[in-house]
């Protein structure tokens, strides 16, 4: 029979301390257990072998044996310790896992569950009824550590409060009642974008932590502006003089005093103008400022007086134009 350096499948030295080996084990059974690799004919090697070589270098007798015997350890194990077979108990999954007849078993006591994969099992409830004797994580040591579930919740927001960010108190139901909450909205934040409150959704079992809330943004549509992504977007009009001879305008900011965009001589109705930095805070980058676009408007006079009458009837004498009568 070839050799099995135990040590190597441990991946632990040959003077490793009992909590070395112990360690090395939950780190490999966690990883390599067939209930979290269905299938995995690879995965389950390696979980044998690490089981079998915790097996052995976990009871202080069995090493020393194993270390002054090497090969031949197994043989004098079964000739003289009485027909208990090469596994005698020292592994919480000694002689190997049930199904497809490989072998006898014992059931993993609670206690062992616990040892290996910490308070709460990851592995399905096969899993927990194979190795425990009882459905659920640890037998009747309690209910299954489970990660409360994620809550989804819509909050509206204003463009101003986008702007700004915002501070609201919720009111969230749960097992004890009614449990206010502050939350704090980030500037910037996107429409449809969520909001993850941590440890505020349902309560996990067992122990475990609760799920996350999550706040689902919508923005409400505003009366002046209009948004695309941090930039915004607003009309201003202008009269037919500042955009022929050119001028300034009044533009309305979200956030501040309305600015002054100077007009030059021969705007046309649909020309944008950039004002940089007067935009929405760039969401996670708070810094970073989006800017604002005036898009013009030329205003046609619909009543005018006696001398603009004048006036425009003279203009259309020097362009050539004929005005109605």
């Amino acid at each position: 029979m070839d050799f099995k350096d135990y040590y190597e499948a441990l991946g632990v030295k040959k003077g490793a301390s009992q909590s070395d080996i112990k360690r090395a084990f939950r780190k490999l059974a966690r990883t390599h257990h067939p209930d979290v690799n269905p299938g995995d004919l690879t995965a389950e090697r390696r979980f044998k072998a690490a089981n079998e070589a915790h097996e052995v270098l976990s009871d202080p007798e069995k090493r020393r044996k194993y270390d002054e015997l090497g090969a031949n350890w197994r043989q004098y194990e079964q000739t003289g310790a009485g027909g208990g077979g090469p596994f005698g108990g020292g592994s919480p999954f000694s002689g190997g896992w049930s199904g497809g007849g490989r072998g006898g078993t014992r059931t993993m006591t609670p206690e062992e569950a616990e040892d290996i994969f910490g308070g709460g099992s990851p592995f399905s409830d096969f899993f927990n009824t194979f190795f425990t004797g009882a459905p659920g994580s640890a037998g009747t040591r309690g209910p299954v550590a489970r990660l409360g579930r994620d809550i989804e919740q819509p909050i509206t927001l204003t463009l101003e409060e986008i702007a700004n960010g915002a501070g609201r108190r919720l009111g969230l139901e749960g097992a004890s009642g009614t449990q206010n909450v502050d939350v704090k909205i980030p500037a910037g934040v996107a429409d449809g974008s969520r909001v993850r409150v941590a440890g505020r959704g349902e309560s996990g079992t067992g122990g475990a932590p609760a799920g996350d809330l999550f706040l689902k943004v919508r923005q409400l549509p505003h009366k002046i502006f209009t948004r695309r992504r941090a930039d915004l977007h607003v009309g201003v009009a202008v009269g037919v003089t500042v955009a022929v001879l050119g001028g300034s305008v009044s533009v309305p900011r979200l956030r501040g005093t309305p600015l002054t965009l100077k007009i030059p001589p021969g705007t046309q109705g649909g020309q944008v103008f950039r004002l940089k930095g007067h935009g929405l805070p760039v969401s996670g980058r708070s810094s970073r400022i989006g800017d604002l676009y005036a898009t013009v408007g030329v205003e046609i006079p619909k009543d005018l007086t006696p001398p603009q009458r004048e006036h425009y009837e003279a203009l259309a004498a020097i362009d050539g134009s004929t005005p109605a009568n």
